[in-house]
């Protein structure tokens, strides 16, 4: 796996303002093919149509948060192997590690800067290659 084979980017963050930025950054400044929703509900049903390359889940949303979202991803054959990079506000070291260990490929601060967030995920991505 390369750096350059992440093209499509599914993002799960409920707060709209976010999804534009997301879209402005990833579409706009990344070049990434991209499709965005609200709830974990609707990440289960994206990940298995869209095939995204990675998923960038909020670790914060109503109903079903980013960990259960991850739980039931991994239990679902069709979905078990996308990769996730969680987003969240909350960026305490305990945190992290306990998202870390829910199988997260890292976790990113929010706010997070527009013209470099494509950037950081084309790093995380890298790290994941055998020689990376």
């Amino acid at each position: 796996m390369s750096a350059s084979s992440l093209l499509r980017i599914l993002h799960v963050e409920d707060d709209a303002d976010i999804q534009a930025i997301a879209r402005l950054a990833l579409e706009g400044v990344g070049g990434f093919e991209m499709e965005t929703c609200g709830t974990g509900e609707e990440a289960m049903h994206l990940a298995r149509t869209f095939h995204p390359d990675l998923i960038l889940l909020d670790v914060m949303m109503p109903d079903m948060d980013g960990v259960t979202t991850l739980r039931r991803l991994r239990g679902d054959p069709q979905t078990e192997a996308i990769p996730v990079v969680f987003m969240t506000a909350k960026i305490q070291q305990e945190e992290v590690a306990r998202l870390r260990g829910e199988g997260a490929l890292d976790v990113l601060v929010k706010p997070f800067d527009p013209m470099t967030l494509a950037h950081t995920l084309r790093q995380i991505w890298a790290r994941m290659a055998p020689d990376g």
